[in-house]
């Protein structure tokens, strides 16, 4: 099979500043990609940083392959943009259809599969996470746009038309219109849920969860509660809200990478940490970030414990690297994103996908939360204060979950109590009575 080289330019923001140049290629089954800087943004250094922790800002083309199956062969700044599973699984059913349909009409259709840059590639421009764009050099065309100049992110008033053509697509029942609509829209963002971005109605994006065919649960209800919550436990979240697309809730969430001015830079936790996913990380891998490289470390080290006591009182045990993230502040220097993928889980116990550090192994319980608090630049009374004000807003849950925003039913407070209602509860309220 011949080599393949695919370029592509890279810039920055709505204003397009040009950034350099990524090549993807690709030989039989082995990919792999290069970046590197325009010399222009080497040069500026006033306003220059180094877009992602694994691409220094130095001249001449920086190499990436997988360390292994489950990393991309990108540098971690693009790897935030790529699709994830349920993008993945939409541009690789549309690719099929697309294939399907041109040997029918006759036409002589390419064996090669779908490479790694054409997943990167299969992602909106206007959706696209974060800052970093990615231009046609010949064209000058961002990528990517909807064929034939159509509407590649939708007003939310098509919320209804989304879900559906997501439920086909979970339910191996897709047609030809559905995976053409979901195009770009619905590939956007990371996770194995159906999702997409959509245009709110005051003309802000914001992510449309759907509920999955599999869940046995009120999912999209109990992650609006926990952003509720977390916001009451004094943390900095995405805003969100449940609205009903023919009388099935959606979870409408707000975009915290864009604002006024446009795209805001951003990177998850493991890229930060340059973490594979084929290893286990810490909670304090990602405090060891914030103080080499946050705008406000003791601030977002304050954040951060309290986001590990709340995740571990309230049993959201998906709390993995990519559902952390970063904003790119100025000068090479970040804070924490707003807390988000915050999720309840009743069925589980309260262990945490990630580790409180490299000793003490996965989160489970609050004392050894409460027992490292130093790491994180807390001391007792600032423990005492933080713990109490997360205490208060769980045990508040009951209240919140009825709130309109939320809108739980009886049957649905059932079934999310356990996550909330727990044995480390008790512990915590034992502790700050001490």
């Amino acid at each position: 099979m011949a080599l393949t080289q695919t370029n592509v330019g890279v810039v920055l923001g709505e204003t397009g500043r040009a950034l350099g140049e990524l090549t993807h290629t690709k030989d039989g089954r082995r990919e792999h990609s290069t970046f590197a800087y325009d010399a222009a943004w080497l040069g500026d250094a006033g306003s220059r940083f180094s877009i992602s922790p694994d691409l220094p800002l130095v001249a001449g083309h920086q190499f990436r392959k997988a360390p292994s199956k489950d990393d991309s062969i990108f540098h971690f700044a693009f790897a935030d943009t790529e699709p994830d599973g349920w993008g993945c699984r939409v541009i690789a059913r549309d690719h099929a259809k697309r294939r399907k349909a041109a040997q029918a009409a006759g036409h002589k259709v390419p064996v090669a599969e779908l490479s790694e840059m054409d997943y990167l590639l299969g992602v909106d421009d206007v959706s696209r996470v974060g800052a970093l764009r990615l231009r046609d050099p010949e064209s000058g065309d961002f990528l990517r746009r909807i064929e034939g100049n159509g509407r590649g992110t939708p007003p939310l008033l098509e919320l209804a038309q989304l879900m559906a053509a997501s439920r086909a697509v979970e339910m191996n029942q897709e047609t030809e219109a559905d995976l053409r609509y979901l195009r770009g829209r619905g590939t956007s963002l990371g996770g194995m849920r159906p999702k997409c971005t959509v245009v709110d109605d005051d003309g802000r994006l914001a992510i449309g969860k759907f509920p999955s065919i599999q869940d046995d649960r009120c999912v999209t209800r109990g992650e609006v509660l926990a952003l509720h919550l977390a916001k009451a436990a004094g943390m900095s979240v995405a805003e969100s809200r449940v609205v009903m697309s023919d009388d099935i809730p959606v979870a409408l969430i707000r975009r915290f990478d864009r604002d006024a001015g446009g795209r805001i830079p951003y990177l998850s936790a493991g890229s930060m940490i340059q973490a594979s996913r084929q290893e286990d990380h810490s909670y304090a891998e990602i405090a060891d970030v914030i103080i080499a490289h946050s705008d406000d470390p003791q601030r977002d080290l304050e954040e951060l414990w309290r986001r590990m006591a709340f995740n571990l009182l309230i049993t959201n045990v998906d709390d993995h690297v990519q559902n952390h993230g970063f904003l790119h502040v100025s000068n090479g220097l970040w804070r924490l994103a707003p807390a988000f993928d915050i999720n309840p889980f009743p069925d589980k116990d309260p262990e945490l996908k990630l580790w409180l550090n490299e000793s003490d192994g996965p989160v489970d319980s609050i004392e050894a939360v409460v027992r490292e608090a130093g790491y994180f630049r807390l001391d007792e009374a600032a423990v005492q204060r933080v713990l109490s004000e997360v205490l208060a807003a769980i045990a508040d849950w009951k209240r919140l979950a009825r709130s309109a925003a939320v809108g739980m039913s009886n049957r649905e407070l059932d079934d999310f109590a356990p996550a909330f209602e727990n044995e480390q509860m008790g512990i915590a309220r034992r502790l700050l009575s001490v």
